[in-house]
């Protein structure tokens, strides 16, 4: 009897060892599925933030794009007064479209030269917060 008394507390022993051998591997798979979705937000979030640079980006080049359009615009429709349109001599006209163009893109700074027989080219610059400098040049004959 002694014997099955001392087998018996050697299986207690062995299952409270095993039960005991096996406490807290639930917390760390739980541990290491957060890690895991921790990484994955992180990620989506500088997806977002580079998605945003791209989108800003791209709103600076459309509106670089359009104020060079309206500025020939203006030109088409004055073209008696085109010499103003230089930079060199910039008139009223020259002016105001300027100060447009300052106030809405970052930085923003032009140069515009009207060339012989009505030969015009614009370039415009501007700098993003913590980028290089942009640019958008365009040419056209007004005639």
């Amino acid at each position: 009897m002694a014997s099955d008394a001392q087998e018996l507390k050697l299986k207690v022993k062995a299952q409270s060892f095993q039960r005991n051998h096996q406490h807290g591997f639930a917390m760390f798979e739980a541990l290491i599925a957060l890690l895991i979705c921790a990484m994955g937000v992180l990620g989506v979030v500088g997806l977002q933030a580079s998605m945003t640079r791209a989108q800003t980006s791209a709103t600076f080049r459309a509106e670089a794009s359009f104020l060079a359009q309206s500025l020939i615009g203006e030109m088409w429709s004055d073209r008696a007064n085109l010499a103003q349109y230089d930079s060199r001599t910039c008139g009223a006209a020259c002016t105001a479209w300027q100060d447009r163009l300052a106030a809405r893109l970052p930085s923003g700074t032009s140069t515009v030269t009207v060339g012989a027989a009505g030969v015009v080219t614009i370039v415009i610059r501007w700098t993003q917060p913590g980028e290089s400098t942009n640019q958008f040049s365009t040419a056209t004959s007004i005639t």
